[in-house]
C-alpha cells in the first residue's frame, strides 16, 4: 500500500515541502531514498524503538520511502514523526484519509517522546500559503509555529497523541497565540539601562547619535574604561522593533533552532563572537549552510570586542554584508540568503599595551608596534565605520556619584523622534531607511551646506589631516545630529560635533 505523508525542510529562512512517500510490498527489506543524511537514515531504529514502546510495531516486509523532491539534500531528525506515520498509515495501522492534510514533524525518543526542531515558524509559513490544515510538531515548538495565523498548530509530547488523533480520533489541543498582543504585551524592557552608566556623558551623547542614524561605531580605549558596558546597552535605546521586524528575526533564531519555547521575539539581539571566531561561523555557511552571527544580529547590535584581535580574513568577509544589508552563500547545487542588516559596534585598545589615550599611564608601545597593531583593521572596513570615538576612564569622583545618569528610556525617546525624520526623508527611497544608508548622492542631496560649514569642514580637514574617506562620514552623522535637534539644515555646529567622532582618521593613528 503507497502512502504520502507531508514534512518540511528548511533553505536559509525559507522552508520547502517534502513529500514523503511510503510504500509497502512483499518482502523484507527497509530502503530509504531522496538524498537523506545519516542523521535521517539512522531514524529507523528511533522509530523501530518508539512504535514498540507504545503498543505499534514496524512490518516485517519491504519498505521503500521516497523523499521528494529526491534531488534535494534533506537533513535533521526532524523527519522521525512523518517516516513513522508514513510507515503506521501504509500498514494500515493507522487510519490515514486526513493525513495529506497535515505537515508533521519531529524527533522522536526512544520512548516515544518528542524532542525540538528547527526551522518551525519558516515550516509553519511555507504551510499557510500552501493551503494546510494544520501542523503536527514538537509541544516546545509550538508556540513558535503559532505566530503564523490560519494553521492549526498542535503541540504534542508523545508520537501516541497523534496516533490517536489519525487512528480514533481523540482530539489534539490546539496552540493559539495573539500574535500582536503578545508583540505588544512582552515588550519588556532590555536587562542594561544607560543609567548604570558613571560619568562618560560625551560617550553616551555618541551612542545615542549612532543609534539614531544607524551608524557603525568604533569604540577606541584603555582596558576598564567601560567599552563593553557601554556596547550592551545600545540596544536599549534602538527603536522598538516592528511587528515586521520581530518576525523577520525570530524567523533567523528559528532556523537555528534558538527560540527556546518562546513565541516572538520582541528585542532587537545583541550578539558577541569572541575573537577566535571562524568566516563561516560569522558570515554564515557550511556544507548545511546555516545563519553565521551577522544575520542572528540581523535588525540589531553585531559587538566586536577587541577588533584587532580577530583574524584579518575573518574580519574582511564583513564588508560585503555591511555593504549590501544581506549575505548569499553559493553551493553547486542551490544558492541562500540570508538577511544581515545590523549596526556594528567594534571596541579596541589603542595599543598593543593597552594605554596609548590614558592621560594617567605610560606609553609602553613604540611607534612601530603601534602602527602594527592598528594596521590589522583595513581601510575598506574602517570605511564603513562612521563613528571613532576616544573612550577614557572614569575618574573615582564620577564612579562614586548616588546620583544616576540618564535613562535608556528617555534616550530612546529622541532616537525614535530621530528615526522617524528619516523614515519620512527617505519615504520615496526604495533601500534607504535611515541616514547610515545614504550613498554619495544622497548626501549631496540631504546633506547641503553653507558657505561657512563649508569653510569649518575644510579647514578641520586641513587642520587635522583627516583623510579623505572621512568627508562622507562627517555628512552622515552631521545629518543626524541635525534629526536629533528637529533641524532640518545643517550648520556649524553639527559638523564641528561630527568632525570630532573621526580619532582614526587623524595622524598618528591610522597613517
Amino acid at each position: 500500500m503507497l502512502t504520502k505523508v507531508y514534512g518540511s525542510a528548511v533553505f536559509g529562512v525559507e522552508a520547502t515541502t517534502i513529500t514523503v512517500e511510503v510504500n509497502i510490498d512483499k518482502g523484507i527489506g527497509y530502503h530509504l531514498v531522496g538524498l537523506p543524511d545519516n542523521a535521517i537514515k539512522e531514524s529507523n531504529y528511533r522509530i523501530a524503538a518508539a512504535l514498540q514502546n507504545n503498543g505499534y510495531k514496524i512490518p516485517g516486509k519491504k519498505i521503500t520511502i521516497n523523499m521528494a523532491p529526491a534531488d534535494l539534500r534533506k537533513e535533521g531528525s526532524a523527519y522521525d514523526l512523518t517516516l513513522a506515520i508514513g510507515i503506521l498509515a501504509a500498514s494500515s495501522q493507522i487510519q490515514s484519509e486526513n493525513i495529506e492534510k497535515y505537515i508533521i514533524m519531529g524527533e522522536l525518543s526512544l520512548d516515544g517522546g518528542l524532542q525540538p526542531i528547527k526551522g518551525a515558524l519558516p515550516i509553519a509559513i511555507k504551510a499557510q500559503e500552501e493551503g494546510y490544515t494544520g501542523f503536527i510538531l514538537p509541544s516546545q515548538n509550538a508556540k513558535e509555529a503559532a505566530i503564523v495565523g490560519d494553521l492549526k498548530v498542535y503541540g504534542i509530547d508523545n508520537i501516541k497523541q497523534v496516533l490517536e488523533f489519525f487512528d480514533k480520533g481523540t482530539p489534539l489541543e490546539e496552540t493559539i497565540i495573539d500574535t500582536r498582543a503578545e508583540f505588544y504585551k512582552s515588550l519588556d524592557f532590555p536587562e542594561f539601562d544607560f543609567s548604570d552608566v558613571r560619568g562618560q556623558e560625551s560617550i553616551k551623547r555618541c551612542m545615542e547619535i549612532a543609534a539614531s542614524g544607524g551608524h557603525n561605531v568604533i569604540l577606541i580605549g584603555p582596558p576598564g574604561a567601560g567599552k563593553t558596558m557601554l556596547a550592551k546597552r545600545l540596544p536599549s535605546i534602538l527603536p522598538p522593533m516592528t511587528l515586521h521586524e520581530a518576525l523577520e528575526t525570530t524567523k533567523i533564531h528559528s532556523v537555528v533552532g534558538k527560540i527556546k519555547n518562546m513565541g516572538l521575539m520582541n528585542q532587537r539581539p545583541f550578539r558577541s563572537p569572541h575573537h577566535t571566531i571562524s568566516d563561516v561561523a560569522l558570515v554564515g555557511g557550511g556544507s548545511y549552510p546555516q545563519p553565521g552571527e551577522i544575520s542572528l544580529s540581523h535588525n540589531g547590535v553585531l559587538f566586536l570586542d577587541e577588533l584587532p584581535e580577530f583574524k584579518r580574513g575573518v574580519l574582511e568577509v564583513l564588508r560585503q554584508p555591511l555593504e549590501d544589508r544581506e549575505v548569499t552563500i553559493s553551493r553547486a547545487r542551490f544558492t541562500v540568503t540570508y538577511p544581515s542588516s545590523f549596526m556594528l559596534v567594534a571596541s579596541m585598545n589603542p595599543s598593543p599595551g593597552g594605554y596609548f589615550n590614558d592621560p594617567d599611564a605610560p606609553v609602553t608601545s613604540s611607534p612601530a608596534e603601534m602602527q602594527r597593531y592598528l594596521s590589522k583593521i583595513s581601510g575598506p572596513l574602517l570605511d564603513r565605520i562612521d563613528i571613532h570615538i576616544e573612550v577614557t576612564p572614569v575618574p573615582f569622583e564620577k564612579l562614586s556619584e548616588d546620583r544616576k545618569g540618564e535613562g535608556s528610556v528617555d534616550i530612546r525617546k529622541r532616537v525614535t523622534a530621530a528615526r522617524e525624520i528619516q523614515t519620512k526623508r527617505f519615504e520615496a527611497l526604495e533601500n534607504v531607511h535611515y541616514n547610515a544608508q545614504m550613498n554619495t548622492k544622497q548626501i549631496r542631496q540631504f546633506c547641503a551646506l553653507d558657505e561657512a560649514s563649508k569653510a569649518l569642514l575644510k579647514s578641520a580637514m586641513e587642520r587635522l589631516n583627516l583623510s579623505a574617506r572621512a568627508y562622507d562620514r562627517i555628512l552622515k552623522v552631521a545629518r543626524t545630529i541635525a534629526d536629533l535637534a528637529n533641524e532640518a539644515e545643517l550648520n556649524g555646529n553639527h559638523i564641528g560635533e561630527a568632525i570630532q567622532y573621526r580619532s582614526l582618521d587623524r595622524e598618528g593613528w591610522l597613517g
